[in-house]
């Protein structure tokens, strides 16, 4: 069964985009001003199992990988910055790569692809720009909005995190060297509506290659 993609044009682009920053920015706002941080061993917000609500704050990219982890030598304020403006760049050539195919002859998919994409780099960007400015710190508390101090720096904010789905859990053989006898779960991954559009975005791009290219 071959999968027919719906005609993208610059307005239903712009409406994807509008759609996937306003529910992304209201689960956070949402997220930010109800609960503190989630705390290692503390109940989750929501626990139905398979699916958990959470609230953690990511200063790195996928995965909480910070760029001072794989350059040791840079400063965790250094490394913060430079990721920030990095996105800058990226989302700079996303929009003008998703605009120019957008005013061209091009592949459905393509453009739904770099428009989920471009929603939700612009996403995770918003929250590394202002998020420290507009809101106190959670740390044990329920966050402010637009208090006398932020918790941090313009470029300096942390991205909201709080979905997690953790499909299964198993313990490995103990004869497995270096993992055995550990508890492992699968998906434990805690990520936000704008990873889920990127995410969506590339497995796009990765599974219809061949008719968008």
């Amino acid at each position: 069964m071959k999968i027919r993609f719906p005609h993208i044009t610059l307005q239903s682009a712009a409406l994807i985009i509008l759609l996937v920053l306003g529910v992304d920015q209201a689960s956070k706002f949402y997220i930010k001003l109800n609960y503190p941080l989630s705390v290692y061993g503390q109940a989750a917000i929501v626990d139905w199992g398979f699916f958990k609500l959470l609230f953690i704050e990511n200063k790195g990219m996928a995965w909480g990988t910070k760029i001072n982890d794989i350059l040791p030598f840079l400063s965790e304020d250094v490394a913060k910055l430079m990721l920030t403006l990095f996105r800058l760049v990226a989302i700079g050539y996303l929009g003008f790569w998703l605009y120019s195919i957008l005013k061209r002859q091009s592949a459905p998919a393509l453009r739904l692809a770099l428009s989920l994409i471009f929603a939700g780099a612009i996403g995770n960007l918003i929250d590394s720009l202002f998020y420290g400015v507009i809101f106190s710190h959670s740390y044990g508390q329920v966050a402010t909005l637009f208090p006398e101090e932020g918790y941090a720096g313009f470029f300096y904010g942390h991205v909201v995190d709080m979905l997690q789905f953790p499909l299964a859990t198993w313990t490995w053989p103990k004869w497995l060297p270096g993992i055995g006898g550990q508890s492992y779960t699968f998906f434990e991954y805690v990520f936000n509506v704008a990873d889920a559009a990127i995410s969506t975005g590339v497995a796009i791009l990765l599974f219809f290659n061949k008719r968008i290219f």
